[in-house]
């Protein structure tokens, strides 16, 4: 029987559209718009232009609340809508930018929007623009790869203008810009997410990784297979060993111009299909969505192209784990013992246990590059699922001030973590009879077991982990997340690096 050939080397452009899309995003007086988006708080009068009153807008269905829009179509020129902003007293970033959604999804068939940007107490006129790019953009996102558009498809955006109130033009151009850096780079995490592994292999994430780092002013380097073995990644290399396609490593460098606030490194979980190795996954809706298994390495990636924009200050440095997990008659077996980077042993009692496998490799060379701090983020187990749902996700770590750093970029990014704690008792259940440590632990706290495997890499460096197993996929739209792949992380990530150090 002649083997297929594997399938051919998709474009980049066609592996995360997002970042080739032209949207224009800018300041104006939005008259050129399809629609114009014209906030109305509880309590407060209503916008002149829309010429009516809350009791009007309450009769046709409105109400001043978050989530609430309603267009007026108009003879000429561009539609108004009234957008539910809340209590003014209220507002926040937050607000504003699910206010956004709730704007852009009311005309899915405008390509050209503008939205008059509230302020309040709790909002800057800078951090209200921001939210409302990343509102907008987010909320009509989308990843599609059929021949042909269907008649109820949102209409793709081609530009987005910001009304800034009186004297805070610049402002809202500063907030409007770093806005659409912090979207787009969620757009290429949802992007590389909502690719089929079939198109998005190891080699592939490494091509994206390779054209647009450096398009952007990173340092980009791709470990090969041999570069692996000579590197010793054995947990890398053994996860790969069942699959047809060569893992990758890459490592992607930022260094900001003149004075370096601290180096902060990432590791990312890239596995670009789990099918559970030999311990195969059942058959059902969630093995169907197991190409988001590599959403931790796609959220680095997609972060690290922002930070130039974004001017860091911090140098940062990342270590994306590729390759898939696939059954075969040379997989890696229940029993097998792994060496890792750095020579530890690992007895693998569970094949789709396999993020810490290909991490611990990645944890070691952080440690090995002199980082300051170590943060980690992988779709690692479906027991933080179970505790958090789909809307948080979980952090671990061995130093408060890099989870409270991870926690306050959540917090900021609208991504929230929660943490769980590292219950050191627990860490006896990974004891191994062969090994120096099992991939497993018993059947309770498995994200906290995780969690500790993990931490026997890093050599008690500062380190946190950030499980996004639940909030990597949405089962349906809300605000401004749509269902599907997420690309959660990306922002917080973004976030971190700019604060950290400082």
């Amino acid at each position: 029987m002649t083997t297929p050939p594997l399938p051919a080397a998709a474009p980049v452009d066609r592996l995360v559209p997002s970042w080739f899309a032209s949207i224009e995003v800018g300041v104006g007086d939005g008259t050129s718009a399809d629609a114009i988006g014209l906030p109305v708080a509880q309590g407060e009068p209503v916008p002149a232009d829309l010429d009516t009153d809350l009791d009007a807008l309450a009769r046709a269905g409105f109400t001043p609340t978050v989530g609430s829009a309603l267009p007026e179509p108009r003879r000429d020129g561009p539609a108004l809508v009234a957008v539910g902003v809340g209590e003014l007293g209220e507002l926040t970033a937050t607000s504003v930018r699910d206010a956004a959604a709730a704007f852009a999804r009311s005309v899915p068939r405008d390509a050209a929007l503008a939205m008059h940007v509230p302020t309040a107490d709790g909002v800057t006129a800078q951090s209200a623009a921001a939210a409302i790019v990343e509102g907008v953009l987010l909320s009509r996102h989308r990843f599609d790869l059929r021949s042909q558009a269907q008649p109820k498809d949102p209409v793709a955006l081609t530009a987005l203008t910001l009304i800034a109130p009186e004297g805070a033009a610049d402002a809202v151009a500063d907030g409007a810009a770093r806005g659409h850096t912090l979207a787009r780079a969620a757009l290429v995490s949802r992007d590389l997410a909502t690719c089929p592994g079939s198109l998005l292999s190891a080699d592939a994430m490494a091509r994206v990784a390779a054209e647009l780092g450096s398009a952007v002013g990173l340092s980009v380097e791709v470990t090969d297979l041999d570069g692996l073995v000579e590197l010793g990644c054995g947990g890398l290399l053994g996860v790969n060993r069942g699959s047809e396609q060569p893992p990758r490593m890459i490592t992607m460098r930022y260094t900001p111009e003149g004075e370096v606030a601290g180096r902060l490194g990432l590791v990312g979980k890239g596995i670009t299909y789990d099918s559970g190795g030999i311990s195969l996954k059942p058959g059902d809706e969630s093995h169907s969505q197991m190409k988001n298994d590599m959403t931790g390495a796609g959220a680095i990636l997609a972060a690290m192209l922002a930070l130039p924009a974004l001017g860091v200050r911090a140098q940062v440095s990342a270590w994306l784990m590729c390759t898939d997990n696939m059954p075969s008659g040379s997989a890696m077996q229940l029993g097998d013992v792994l060496t890792t980077r750095g020579g530890t042993t690992v007895e693998v009692l569970n094949t789709d246990a396999e993020g810490r496998l290909v991490m611990s490799d990645g944890l070691v060379l952080a440690v090995e590059a002199g980082c300051d701090a170590i943060v980690d983020i992988a779709t690692l187990t479906g027991a933080c699922l179970r505790t958090f749902g789909t809307e948080v996700a979980g952090v671990m770590g061995n130093d408060p001030g890099v989870v409270d750093a991870v926690r306050a970029a959540g917090d900021a990014a609208d991504e929230p973590v929660w943490e769980l704690p590292l219950i050191r008792s627990y860490r006896r259940q990974l004891d191994s009879d062969v090994a120096d440590i099992k991939n497993i632990g018993g059947p309770n706290a498995g994200a906290i077991t995780a969690a500790l495997f993990l931490e026997h890499f890093v050599a008690g460096k500062p380190w946190a982990h950030i499980d996004i197993a639940g909030t990597a996929q949405a089962g349906a739209v809300d605000a401004w997340t749509n269902a599907g792949p997420t690309g959660f992380g990306a922002r917080l990530l973004c976030e971190l690096a700019t604060s950290f150090g400082r």
